[in-house]
Order: structure tokens, then C-alpha cells, then sequence
């Protein structure tokens, strides 16, 4: 499942997931372009601990949602490394609020960060790769597109979008032997669900089936298996990292 000789870019790529993802990748010999939406310690770290695994980093700062960011990391990876290879859309903003309640710049927040900027990343990423005739896109899900819990009704919202998105590039795309394909995660332990662990804990873990909550090297490992040619035949699929959740 080696990487060697592979560009890629992970965005949100500072901490949690994304930088499990990064590190993962790293680990598999691909070179790196890391993106946040701002410059922050985080991000340097993430540099710093990619480089230490042996991998060649850049870090491109800015935020997704916006067009010229979007094609400026996908130049980067080119200009810097030759190539564009895997892209992983792992940046995200969740929601925590009642319809009701939610206010329109962090709904419009989500929208911009987790469909708009997807949508960018994939249409700046989708040209260096058309003139390869090869890569592959990971989109990441979340298991509230299928089994949305309260407060996350435009959040789950986003993620419904994400995986019809995905199967519908992967269709447009698998002719030219570009794979785009989802991770769909369940109760991972980053920050990011600090808030829901602490308060849902215990209820939480009596709807996994593995009575635990995942890992971000639980996510990053199915994400560097999609990157890689081991997955070559596996496109437009939505697969869950989530200890079967609800299921019980």
C-alpha cells in the first residue's frame, strides 16, 4: 500500500483527522501539500511531524471556500512536486445547533467549507489529473448523512451532498481513471467531538457495535487504502468508519 512518487494534497490537514490522514500518508512515502483554512502553530506541527516520517511538505494556508485558494493549492502541488495525485477533502465544519436556532453565518459557514470548497478542491484537482489520466479523490462523509442525530440537520445536510456528489463525479470521472470515492466516519476522538463525548459518552458507545469510539489512524488507514493502487478498482463507493453505528 506504498505511496512512493505520489503527490498529495490533504486539506484540513492541522489536526484530528486531517492530520492523522497526513501523517498516514507520510508513513506511505507520498509527498505532501498540507492545507488549513488559516496559518497557526497547528499547522507548522503537522509540517513538521510529516517531515520527520521522511516526507517532502508544503503548507498552503487559506480557506477553501474560496476559488483562488482552491486552485492555489492545487498549483502548489504541481509547481513544487510535478504532479497532482490524491486529494483528500477532510475539511469540515460541523454545526451543533437547532434548525431554529442555528444563525446564518454559521450555516453559511458549512455550506462554503464542506460543499463549495469540496466542489472547488475536486474542480482544481480534476485538471492536473485529466492531463495524467489517473488519481484519486477522497471525499470525506460523516455517518450523520445517513443516521443524523439533533442539532446537526444543515451539517448532515452537507454530508448527503458530499456522498451523491462523490458517486456522481466517480461515474464522470472513471472513464478518464480517476477514482473519487467517501469515507464516511462515526465518533472519532479529536476535538471536534469533544463536546458530543463528554456529554453523550456512555449513550453514544450503546449504539456502536464495537462499544468504543474510533480513532483518527482508523479513518487515515481506509484513507491511505483508497489512495493507493491496492484500491484501483474501487470507485464511487461511500465506506463507513464507524464501529457499525446504530446498528444495534
Amino acid at each position: 500500500m506504498r505511496l512512493d512518487n505520489k503527490t498529495a494534497i490533504v486539506t484540513g490537514a492541522s489536526r484530528g483527522i486531517g492530520r492523522a490522514i497526513a501523517e498516514r500518508l507520510a508513513r506511505e512515502g507520498a509527498r505532501l501539500v498540507l492545507n488549513a483554512s488559516r496559518e497557526s502553530a497547528h499547522l507548522r506541527e503537522a509540517e513538521k511531524a510529516c517531515r520527520a516520517l521522511g516526507a517532502e511538505v508544503a503548507a498552503v494556508a487559506g480557506d477553501i471556500g474560496e476559488e483562488k485558494v482552491a486552485r492555489s493549492i492545487c498549483r502548489e502541488a504541481v509547481a513544487t512536486f510535478g504532479s497532482l495525485d490524491v486529494l483528500v477533502n477532510n475539511a469540515g465544519v460541523t454545526g451543533g445547533e437547532l434548525l431554529v436556532l442555528l444563525h446564518d453565518r454559521k450555516m453559511e459557514k458549512m455550506i462554503s467549507t464542506n460543499i463549495v470548497g469540496l466542489v472547488r478542491m475536486c474542480r482544481a484537482a480534476i485538471r492536473p489529473m485529466l492531463e495524467q489520466r489517473s488519481g484519486s479523490i477522497i471525499n470525506l462523509s460523516s455517518v450523520q448523512a445517513m443516521k443524523p442525530g439533533r442539532g446537526n440537520t444543515v451539517y448532515a445536510g452537507t454530508k448527503g451532498f458530499v456522498e451523491s456528489f462523490t458517486r456522481a463525479v466517480a461515474v464522470e470521472m472513471g472513464k478518464k481513471n480517476i477514482r473519487v470515492n467517501a469515507v464516511a466516519p462515526g465518533v472519532i476522538e479529536t476535538e471536534m467531538s469533544d463536546e458530543v463525548r463528554a456529554l453523550a459518552g456512555a449513550a453514544l458507545k450503546d449504539r456502536i457495535a464495537l462499544k468504543r469510539f474510533g480513532r483518527p489512524e482508523d479513518v487515515a488507514s481506509l484513507v491511505a487504502f483508497l489512495a493507493s493502487d491496492d484500491a484501483a478498482y474501487i470507485n464511487g463507493a461511500v465506506l463507513p468508519v464507524d464501529g457499525a453505528f446504530g446498528t444495534l
